[in-house]
């Protein structure tokens, strides 16, 4: 047999193989993950909410379920586990009144000092935060207002995208809905207008290959946007079930609908926490894909922080 005849046989073959067991169309797909730390309720402060992840630490924010009149922020160290209540710098003690329900944070570093931006949600007052932290211990160091078509709104989500010697730009997420915003980089007050960006498809996304039926009526949470390889990561969650949805090629002159990707997804359905199990955010750290959570069963709370198994971004 000649050299190219053997050549295409050898392929046919490996080719018929992939078919006959299903990895030629197989999506890449997480659905286990490992534990890192237990950020367990202190003071009045059950509701897990925002997160990011850093070089070495990540953040997660904890409120006051349904009042948001108290948070506290947790610093992991993603290697060791090793966790940390923060230190209000500002007025002392672990707790602060700033943050309001503090739903999702982003991580920018100006001047050579650490900050963490957050989302409040709230209709009146500041709708973003500035903390710069050292350490475990965080100051204020802003409020800004955030407006759309000159009222007053309150994004769900935010990440940052790119840091100049001037500004700072962000998305900032609203339901389905992505947004550009920005400020100066030294800013310690303000006005952030948005503009729209774009949607995000959920509906017919598929997960594992294939559409959930009742994604539609999953709620949304926090979002984390990969700026130099323009990939956003799109968390959602209803009871024990949570989705992480990716859209590829985004950016802040995306405009319409994005698709959610159909060969890469994450599902986390839990049965040792059947009551509750919530993806708050998400955040990568050299390549792996960290996220933090509410969790319940039926007897605990067992609320945390992970790491999806087996992912490199």
């Amino acid at each position: 047999m000649r050299l190219g005849a053997r050549l295409a046989t050898s392929v046919a073959l490996v080719l018929g193989l992939l078919a006959l067991t299903g990895q030629a169309a197989q999506a890449a797909y997480y659905n286990t993950y490992t534990d890192i730390a237990d950020t367990p309720n202190t003071s009045c402060c059950t509701g897990v909410q925002g997160f990011a992840a850093g070089s070495t630490y990540l953040y997660s924010v904890k409120n006051h379920t349904n009042v948001d009149d108290v948070s506290v922020i947790y610093r992991v160290n993603k290697t060791t586990g090793e966790r940390v209540l923060m230190t209000n710098g500002t007025n002392g003690g672990t707790t602060n009144t700033w943050l309001g329900h503090g739903n999702d944070m982003t991580i920018v570093d100006i001047d050579a000092q650490h900050h963490l931006f957050v989302v409040t949600m709230k209709e009146n007052g500041p709708q973003l935060v500035r903390l710069r932290y050292d350490g475990t211990t965080y100051y204020h160091a802003g409020s800004y207002q955030i407006r759309l078509n000159g009222a007053a709104f309150a994004p769900s989500g935010i990440n940052r995208v790119s840091v100049s010697g001037t500004t700072i730009t962000f998305l900032f997420k609203s339901g389905r809905t992505i947004y550009n915003g920005s400020l100066p980089l030294r800013a310690s007050s303000g006005t952030v207008d948005l503009t729209k960006a774009f949607d995000l498809q959920v509906e017919g996304a598929l997960v594992n290959g294939a559409p959930v039926a009742d994604l539609g009526t999953f709620l949304t949470q926090g979002i984390f946007y990969d700026a130099a390889k323009k990939v956003l990561y799109y968390p959602l969650t209803k009871d024990n079930r949570s989705i992480v949805l990716v859209y590829r090629n985004v950016s802040p002159t995306t405009t319409g609908t994005a698709p959610a990707a159909t060969d890469l997804s994450f599902r986390i359905t839990s049965s040792a926490y059947s009551e509750l199990f919530e993806i708050e955010g998400v955040g990568i750290s050299d390549g792996k894909l960290y996220f933090n959570t509410n969790r319940a069963s039926e007897t605990a709370a067992a609320d945390g922080v992970h790491v999806f198994n087996g992912y490199v971004a």
